[in-house]
């Protein structure tokens, strides 16, 4: 396995700010430290119904993950210190015979081939002063503007510095910068990428006068979120700037009513205004909502999504974009896509099965700009996600998943996929 050279440093640099630490303020710094090795099996299968002959049809890898969390509590004392670290790795179980390339579950070197094994070490130092909190060095951040991407063998991660402060009763801010990204199947470090638009990169001709727009190492986000109380609501207020490419303004709002013990009505509204940095071309405005009835152990869910403007919806490539019609294979946030969406989730520990879960969904997107003088695209993607977590006995907490979707869209052609992960938490200490 390969370890970057920036994270043996952080890592090292991480462990060295613990020894020193006088034994006297220890005490909170190793009472309150927790590790865990997370045991993740991932199995993946893409079909591409329309590929044309010759070409790649099918895709399909399994792999063993390994994900070792070490975080520290805080030294005593007004300003108190401490540090987390991370191991991730990843063992390929299955992937040749030109199956390969499931969407970033396993690497690929500079031959095409995929490793038997790899994996990645990172740290964070952090302090904190009353309820202040600052972190520099690996970062998973999970922010409306940038939300570290954990859907395949082991997560994305960040290098950079994030402050967080909840000194406001009700109220929570975030504000940092990124300048490196590790993608969930590299070993390596690299500038942090933007999106491709889902394929679709809008009705301008980028501008811009920089040789490589869609990449940079200084990414700076803020933002604030207030819980109203007792009323139900929540609301915030995002913005970020990916330099030389674009900036973005986020308004959110939560609302859920409680009609009784056992009845409620969940409203999720999002706007998003995006433009261009350094005459990037980038340009959308969107709107993603989602209306959540709960009854017993079910829920019911409609959405809508539209975008519209110049460019489909710009974020950090493989993150998970702060959209409601985000979902297992697509956004649904091409130029001028509108979408809605139907979901249905069940919890069957209503019928005395504790533990299973099902939730299944459909959406519809059209009016998806193709190119000047061409027809309006459309897509729809069918999910279905089953999930069951052992509740008792020598397997207790043991979760197995099953996700399938299908996909038909005019951007990314016809694909039918499977997943299966299973996975096992150990508590160290």
């Amino acid at each position: 396995m390969k370890f970057s050279p920036l994270a043996r440093s952080i890592s090292l640099g991480s462990l060295a700010i613990a020894l020193s630490i006088p034994m006297a303020a220890q005490a909170a710094f190793i009472e309150d430290s927790k590790a865990s090795l997370e045991l993740r099996n991932f199995y993946m299968n893409r079909d591409f119904r329309d590929a044309p002959s010759g070409s790649q049809s099918k895709a399909e890898e399994w792999a063993q993950g390994f994900l070792l969390r070490y975080e520290s509590g805080f030294t005593e004392g007004t300003v108190g210190v401490g540090v987390d670290a991370y191991g991730f790795s990843g063992f390929k179980l299955d992937s040749g015979g030109g199956t390969s390339g499931t969407g970033l579950l396993l690497p690929k070197n500079h031959k095409g081939k995929v490793p038997s094994s790899y994996g990645s070490l990172g740290g964070t130092f952090k302090a904190r002063l009353s309820e202040n909190t600052l972190k520099a060095g690996t970062l998973m951040p999970k922010i409306p503007t940038v939300s570290s991407g954990d859907g395949r063998l082991i997560p994305q991660t960040f290098t950079g510095v994030h402050i967080n402060s909840q000194e406001i009763e009700n109220l929570t801010a975030n504000i940092g910068r990124l300048g490196r990204m590790k993608q969930r199947n590299s070993t390596n470090d690299a500038p942090i990428l933007l999106n491709g638009f889902s394929g679709n990169q809008g009705k301008r001709k980028n501008k811009s006068t920089r040789s490589n727009p869609t990449e940079t190492s200084k990414f700076d986000f803020a933002g604030v979120n207030y819980n109203w109380g007792d009323t139900g609501l929540s609301t915030g207020y995002n913005f970020a700037n990916f330099d030389g490419a674009y900036k973005q303004h986020i308004v959110n709002g939560v609302y859920t009513l409680a009609i009784d013990d056992n009845q409620s009505l969940k409203a999720d509204l999002r706007y998003a205004k995006t433009s261009e940095d350094a005459k990037s071309g980038i340009d959308n405005k969107a709107i993603s909502s989602m209306l959540t009835y709960s009854l017993g152990h079910s829920s019911f869910g409609l959405g809508y999504q539209k975008m519209s403007g110049d460019t489909g919806y710009a974020y950090i490539e493989l993150t998970d974009p702060f959209l409601t019609n985000y979902v297992q294979i697509r956004d649904f946030a091409a130029t001028d896509e509108k979408s809605w969406q139907a979901r249905y989730d069940y919890n069957f520990a209503g019928l005395g099965i504790p533990g299973l879960n099902l939730m299944t969904r459909y959406i519809r997107g059209n009016n998806i700009y193709m190119g000047a003088g061409q027809s309006r695209g459309k897509e729809w993607e069918r999910d279905t996600d089953i999930s069951y977590v052992i509740q008792e006995g020598p397997l207790k907490n043991l979760g197995i998943k099953w996700r399938n979707a299908t996909l038909r869209s005019d951007l990314s052609g016809k694909i039918d996929e499977n997943r299966l992960i299973v996975n096992y938490t150990i508590p160290l200490m």
